[in-house]
């Protein structure tokens, strides 16, 4: 792994470091989501391109919403700065419309009637989930090279809406990003987020699982089995179920962005959140050449399904506005 002067040395490279970051976030989001659709699975089989009804869900547009919560502050992220981007991007646009998890409407609905983080996420219902990890990617490209950095300006968007095993993730997810973006190898990504899990935590021992399942069958076609039914909880998938997953198949790949597209977009269950995460991480591994040109621009834009705020914005543009505030703070 460089180190942050390093990595800040090549600005070009952090460009599409970061882009690639934002769009596999993107495009694992949106074929991840029609990936464990029975209707296109009827039509088309496994997902392997990029489909026209492919869109972006709340993992995307909430990632936007981190940006752009990062940028408004000048990367000094609170909880309460976040709380007020929350306000501004979304009650005061008329709130989150489908698609968001449970806790990010909790989260909104504490927020407008006063709760302030941390209590706007302590007191929310499924407050351990992967919605806060999902959105943590902008930390790591910000951070690039500081995985320590990363993962406080994680905990500090994550309070808002999560506790315990959620805050825990984002903070993972997000050193991991940061040390992909340094070129660290896979192993280094990998422990990066490993290591922020807190032993006794349920995340901590899903994710030791995981890992030993990794270790007993290197071969993801052998073990995609196991880590799909030996972390899978009953009626709602959760961090310890997902972040592990995540961090399964980006190791079996080896950061690969094809093969990990391909066994995390048809991974079931949470494959958006899965999806999206693996090929963010390989996106931050390899930058935009990741990814096929016709699935960048299927997706620099999204939706605006869940956030509408978010249709306004593009992936690649809001990468480089957050290595601009990198530069601009490099000595902070």
């Amino acid at each position: 792994m460089k180190t942050r002067i390093e990595t800040l040395a090549d600005r070009a490279r952090y460009e599409s470091k970061a882009g690639g970051a934002l769009i596999g976030l993107a495009i694992g989001d949106a074929m991840g989501d029609i990936g464990r659709s029975q209707e296109h699975r009827t039509r088309y089989g496994i997902v392997t391109n990029m489909y026209p009804e492919a869109k972006s869900t709340d993992d995307t547009e909430f990632g936007v919403l981190t940006a752009m919560a990062l940028l408004d502050c000048g990367g000094q992220l609170t909880p309460e700065l976040t709380a007020a981007a929350w306000r501004k991007y979304v009650l005061d646009r008329g709130g989150a419309k489908k698609r968001a998890g449970r806790p990010l409407y909790g989260a909104l609905a504490n927020l407008a009637r006063g709760i302030e983080p941390p209590l706007s996420g302590r007191h929310n219902v499924m407050n351990i989930d992967d919605g806060a990890a999902m959105r943590a990617s902008p930390h790591g490209i910000f951070r690039a090279g500081d995985p320590a950095g990363a993962a406080r300006l994680a905990a500090a968007d994550a309070t808002v809406s999560h506790d315990n095993d959620g805050i825990w993730a984002a903070q993972a997810i997000a050193a991991s990003i940061a040390v992909a973006m340094a070129d660290g190898s896979t192993e280094e990504i990998v422990q990066a987020g490993w290591s922020l899990m807190p032993a006794g935590s349920w995340l901590r021992a899903a994710m030791d699982r995981a890992m030993a399942i990794c270790d007993a069958k290197p071969d993801i076609e052998i073990a995609y089995e196991e880590l799909h039914t030996s972390l899978w909880n009953p009626e709602h998938a959760s961090s310890p179920e997902a972040i592990p997953q995540v961090y399964a198949i980006f190791r079996l790949t080896k950061g690969d962005p094809r093969r990990g597209l391909l066994w995390s977009a048809n991974f079931g269950r949470d494959a958006d959140t899965i999806s999206g995460l693996v090929c963010s991480l390989a996106g931050a591994l390899h930058g935009l050449d990741a990814f096929p040109a016709a699935w960048i621009e299927a997706v620099r834009k999204p939706s605006g399904v869940c956030l509408e705020f978010a249709a306004e914005h593009d992936m690649i543009e809001l990468g480089k506005r957050l290595v601009a505030l990198s530069y601009e703070k490099r000595n902070a």
